[in-house]
C-alpha cells in the first residue's frame, strides 16, 4: 500500500475520532467490545500511517464513528 495513502487515511480517522469527541482509548475499547481486537497503541499507529487497516476494522470504525467510507478514504 502507498505510504502517503496510509497516512492520509490515518489522518482522516484521527480527525473523525476527534470530531466525535472520542479518545483513542475509548475508541479502541469500543472496537474491542464489538469483536475487533485492537489496542490503543495499534489505533495510534493507524492514525499516523504506521499500521495497515484490516477490512473488519474499517467496517467497524465506519459504524462506530457514524461516518461514510468516503469520509475515511477521502485522499
Amino acid at each position: 500500500m502507498n505510504k502517503e495513502v496510509e497516512k492520509a487515511v490515518g489522518a482522516n480517522i484521527r480527525r473523525l475520532r476527534e470530531k466525535a469527541d472520542i479518545t483513542q482509548e475509548q475508541l479502541s475499547a469500543r472496537l474491542q467490545v464489538n469483536g475487533c481486537d485492537i489496542t490503543r497503541s495499534a489505533l495510534a499507529k493507524i492514525e499516523v500511517g504506521q499500521r495497515h487497516l484490516y477490512p473488519d476494522e474499517i467496517i467497524l470504525l465506519r459504524k462506530l464513528l457514524g461516518v461514510s467510507y468516503d469520509d475515511i478514504f477521502d485522499v
